[in-house]
């Protein structure tokens, strides 16, 4: 009897009955093989977390990282960090220094116009650092700074540091200077008297991000406030989240709404808002009071063919691949004094520099880099589980005599010899059997296959669950099994 190809190189979706489909893929995502293969989707591992640099400060959490002339800046506790780097011999050495004190603990917004860079704390203070100015760290003292309100997050454009603030209006720095300002440069967003939540350069236009709707501001030059807003250009959508706002390849998403409606994760389509998260996405958003959304914050990277947008909210963090159009999640698993903990995934801050993928950490002062070729997390376990769509026999009885998975085997190394995959097994969607181990395969044994006998009848349907902790590569290539059927 030939097997029946199973599903499980699918995204996440996990519905709110459990039955219906509980599609869990956490530290795995799916890819379209683009070419005649094995199987024409696969499941890769979620990449690992290398350590590259430390403050050598516990508990010092990351705030924010930016990129100004291709060096590398984070904001880690209290302090502006430099990450340097050195080409050697034996490949990149890296160091960091200390540049100034970034006061409070709250999410730093960003930005730079290629000399200088700014670094401000919504609702307080503002900082500018310049190595070419005789005093590189300066603290934003000019009166007309807050003379339109606190400023809250700032982005450049055509010159300018553009900066939302709390009073509705928004301001831009003198040209080239962001420790220069003129009280009665400020613009508003007009079209509707909501708040202004925060802004987003994209196409070389200013977007205003207000709780309800997006307007947009162009640069039309002169001696006054250089931007005007563009006529009829109103997106009717707000954003819950100031710094879920992430530049996406050719657009931006973010985590927004429409009046009366629920929050979702969207994307600028030219003209409007369109949903991209599925109605299992929007119902994890739901589960989160309005501060909770407000905390969450995104990234997006490319690396090996997919391009990454990620949303870290309090307890999870979905993942979207532009390319194959699939969701994951990820998250991480904390062992330290107070126990284990399972939490979001641990970066707090992601950006691209020295041809890698950098972030900050959400637990302690390391700076670390997005590895495809490193199986953990600062040698701390991955945790990967992947739970397939439920199978069924058109409502029939059926038995499975034989369950095998495809992985690329073969793939245990000196610190893991015999590297293990678990499977448990649900006949209702809600609970699972004890976990059935099997080996991937020692070094070397490439023809090693992963099979289940003998798993039993299943009176409506079946979920597969399959968990992965060993450090060594993960790849799942395809599900196979053979079944039989049963009677009505």
């Amino acid at each position: 009897m030939p097997k029946t190809p199973l599903p499980i190189a699918t995204g996440f979706y996990v519905s709110r009955s459990l039955p219906l489909a509980a599609q869990e893929c956490i530290n795995w995502y799916p890819t379209i093989v683009e070419g005649t293969a094995l199987s024409d989707r696969t499941l890769f591992g979620t990449p690992g977390l290398r350590e590259i640099a430390t403050t050598g400060v516990d508990k010092q959490v990351n705030r924010g990282s930016h990129v100004k002339g291709g060096i590398a800046y984070f904001v880690n506790g209290t302090l502006l960090y430099r990450l340097n780097r050195t080409v050697g011999g034996g490949g990149d050495i890296f160091s960091i220094d200390a540049l100034g004190v970034i006061p409070g603990s709250e999410r730093v917004s960003m930005a730079d116009n290629g000399t200088q860079l700014m670094i401000l704390v919504p609702g307080g203070d503002g900082f500018i650092f310049d190595e070419s100015a005789g005093t590189p760290f300066q603290q934003i003292t000019d009166l007309d700074f807050t003379a339109n309100g606190a400023p809250q997050h700032v982005v450049y454009i055509d010159g300018y540091f553009a900066i939302t603030t709390d009073t509705k209006k928004f301001i831009v720095s003198a040209l080239n200077d962001g420790l220069s300002y003129d009280a009665l440069d400020f613009g508003t967003a007009e079209a509707d008297p909501d708040d202004i939540v925060a802004p987003i350069v994209h196409s070389n236009q200013l977007f205003i991000g207000g709780s309800e709707t997006i307007e947009v501001f162009q640069n039309i030059g002169g001696s006054g406030f250089p931007f005007q807003r563009v006529e009829g250009f109103v997106i009717p959508t707000g954003i819950k989240a100031a710094f879920s706002i992430v530049q996406a390849g050719e657009t931006f998403m973010f985590i927004g709404a429409g009046v009366n409606d629920s929050p979702s994760i969207m994307q600028f389509t030219g003209t409007s808002a369109q949903i991209v998260s599925t109605d299992a996405i929007d119902f994890i958003l739901q589960g989160f009071t309005e501060d909770e959304i407000a905390q969450s914050f995104a990234w997006s990277y490319s690396q090996s063919g997919a391009h990454f947008v990620g949303f870290s909210l309090p307890t999870t963090t979905l993942v979207y691949d532009q390319k194959s159009k699939e969701w994951h999640e990820r998250r991480s698993q904390i062992i330290d004094a107070s126990g284990t903990r399972n939490i979001r995934w641990r970066p707090n801050s992601l950006i691209t520099a020295y041809g890698k993928v950098l972030v900050g950490d959400s637990e302690d002062g390391r700076i670390g880099e997005v590895d495809l070729d490193f199986f953990d997390e600062y040698d701390g376990e991955i945790i990967r589980r992947r739970a397939t769509m439920p199978f069924s026999n058109d409502g029939n009885s059926f038995s499975m005599p034989m369950l095998e998975l495809t992985m690329e085997s073969g793939v245990g190394d000196f610190e893991t010899e015999d590297p293990q995959i678990r499977l448990a097994f649900s006949k209702d969607g809600k609970t699972f059997s004890s976990e059935l181990t099997r080996s991937i395969g020692k070094a070397g044994e490439f023809d090693k296959r992963i099979i289940w006998r003998r798993l039993g009848r299943f009176p409506r349907m079946s979920v597969f669950q399959f968990t992965m902790s060993a450090k060594v590569k993960p790849v799942i290539i395809k599900l196979e099994a053979d079944i039989v059927g049963g009677t009505p």
